[in-house]
Formats: C-alpha cells, sequence, structure tokens
C-alpha cells in the first residue's frame, strides 16, 4: 500500500510539473492532487528536492526500458527501412499521448542544470536515447554512429521543444533527421574522397 501512495504521488507530480512547471508546484498542491495529507508527503519525501529527483527518476526508468524496447526492435530489423524509420521515430515523439510528461521531462532537464542531485538520472536519460540514436544510426550503415547519436538525440529535443512551445513543428521530424544523415554521408564520402 505504501508503494502505491509514493507511485501515485511521484505520478501527481510529473503531472503537475508538465501542467505548472517547477516553480508553480508545492508540496500542497502535489498533495492535494494526490488525494494524500501533506503529511503523508512529507513522510514518504524528505524535501521537495528528493521528490523532484525521484519523479525524474521514475520517469528515466520508464523511459529507459521503453528506449530499450526500440533498440531491440530496430537490432532486429535488417536491413533498416531508414525513412520508415525515421517516420516511426517521429510519431514516437509527436504523437505520445501525454503531452504533460514530455514537458515535465524537459522541465527536469533543466532543474538538473541547478540541481547537482538530478544531473545523474538526466545522464542515464540522455545516455538511453543515444543508445537508441546508435543502433540507428548502425542500421542506416552510418559512419560514426556513436559520434553522431547525440547529435540527432539533440535535434529530436531541440525541435520537440519548439513543436511544445508553438503547436506546431518547424519542420517535419523525420525529414529533420533524413537532412542530417544526408549530411553526415556527404561529410563521410568527402574525408573518403
Amino acid at each position: 500500500m505504501a508503494n502505491a501512495v509514493r507511485d501515485q504521488i511521484l505520478a501527481v507530480t510529473l503531472d503537475l510539473i508538465g501542467e505548472k512547471g517547477i516553480g508553480g508546484v508545492s508540496n500542497r498542491a502535489i498533495a492535494k492532487a494526490a488525494g494524500v495529507s501533506l503529511g503523508t508527503l512529507t513522510y514518504h519525501f524528505e524535501s521537495q528536492e528528493d521528490l523532484l529527483s525521484e519523479a525524474l527518476n521514475l520517469f528515466v526508468d520508464d523511459e529507459v526500458a521503453r528506449l530499450t524496447a526500440i533498440k531491440e526492435r530496430l537490432a532486429t530489423t535488417s536491413p533498416l527501412d531508414v525513412e520508415a524509420t525515421f517516420e516511426q521515430a517521429r510519431i514516437e515523439v509527436e504523437d505520445r499521448a501525454n503531452r504533460n510528461g514530455q514537458i515535465a521531462q524537459l522541465e527536469l532537464y533543466l532543474h538538473a542544470s541547478r540541481a547537482e542531485g538530478l544531473k545523474d538520472a538526466a545522464r542515464r536519460c540522455f545516455a538511453a536515447y543515444d543508445q537508441v540514436a546508435t543502433s540507428l544510426l548502425e542500421g542506416a550503415d552510418l559512419p560514426g554512429s556513436t559520434r553522431y547519436a547525440p547529435l540527432f538525440v539533440a535535434l529530436v529535443d531541440g525541435l520537440e521543444l519548439r513543436r511544445l512551445a508553438v503547436d506546431a513543428p518547424a519542420i517535419d521530424l523525420s525529414e529533420a533527421l533524413d537532412i542530417v544523415r544526408a549530411g553526415i554521408e556527404s561529410r563521410s564520402a568527402a574525408s573518403e574522397g
């Protein structure tokens, strides 16, 4: 029962962060939304920083599991249809049902830049994204897949941040990924020739 209450508090925290931002989240608001007393909240979490850290870690655990499944699917697909895979990446990113979860993810990344206790969770999440991007690039037979994976991840994050902020993508994500892929191929061909 205690774990269910704790999990409910963490889930509500992520939802509220996505809805109001970290600055707009208070222990009182979390307790009310979770349907628990303030004492129950402080029983489970010593400080709001502990609560934010655990919420990010919960998100990261879920996201790592989701990304690992995607990576494993990519590993079993040979040869990889790059354009179809980029389109699937667009769907995975843009069509996720939990908009508040996506916003909370970005909020917590920014908070990690100011809170040392959150940096490890942010690193784990970025590492999982990098692993998926590496698998995608390896499947596309692109050279330097490990080196360029963070570039793909940064592109996705940047375009997703913009899409969430203005409710419209600046450019189709699958098209943007293909442009970067073409640039890597061109650079590789130039360095070989």
